[in-house]
């Protein structure tokens, strides 16, 4: 195996050389080299991985490169927003997760990684676009995380739905009053989610009376 792996290292490197020199010749003021290059370095990265099987600093490796990436890609392009942020923060929690293992799948680490997304975004959206409040769209999202992980344990899906169905439904409300206060239209999607708890509720009441 370690044939393979020289293999793909002498590999990787010659076709680096190889596409830097051709962007130098052809394109000098386009950098479009890195791109195929992270790509070829993932290559004998790969093999190692495999066959070492050290999948958590593989991670590591993965998120710092995939970072890197964004960081060269906004300064070069668009300095004046720092717009790699954005994408930082969930890249990040690979590494975290591959640590955290089988603690992963525990309710504390849920409601500690849902509540600092929520609060990384908020701080975003306060320092870099304060014009609307766009934070609440992750902090949707992310609130699933425990409430799923919290119900499935428990396995009561009645009460996750109705639940659910409230979060739904004050997202619908929030969103309408924030984004556009003149129209009322969540009251169309919040009237289809209620029939989830309803339907729940007459499935699981037949079921214990046959």
């Amino acid at each position: 195996m370690k044939h393979y792996i020289g293999f793909a290292t002498a590999g990787s490197i010659m076709t680096m050389i190889f596409l830097a020199i051709s962007n130098y010749l052809t394109t000098p003021d386009t950098i479009w080299f890195i791109y195929p290059c992270l790509l070829l370095l993932l290559w004998p990265t790969t093999m190692y991985v495999v066959i070492r099987k050290t999948y958590k600093s593989y991670s590591v490796f993965c998120s710092l490169m995939f970072i890197s990436l964004l960081v060269f890609e906004n300064y070069k392009d668009s300095p004046d927003v720092p717009w790699f942020l954005y994408a930082v923060y969930p890249i990040i929690w690979w590494p975290v997760f591959m640590y955290l293992g089988r603690k992963a799948a525990l309710m504390r680490v849920a409601l500690i990684g849902s509540l600092c997304t929520i609060i990384y975004y908020a701080l975003l959206n306060i320092i870099l676009s304060p014009q609307y409040p766009w934070a609440l769209y992750p902090a949707f999202l992310v609130i699933w995380w425990p409430l799923s992980l919290y119900h499935g344990k428990k396995k009561t899906f009645v009460s996750f739905s109705i639940q659910a169905a409230i979060l739904i439904s004050i997202f619908f409300i929030v969103v309408n009053a924030v984004s556009s206060p003149n129209t009322i239209w969540a009251i169309y999607p919040i009237f289809g989610v209620l029939w989830w708890p309803l339907s729940m509720y007459f499935y699981v009441y037949r079921r214990r009376n046959c």
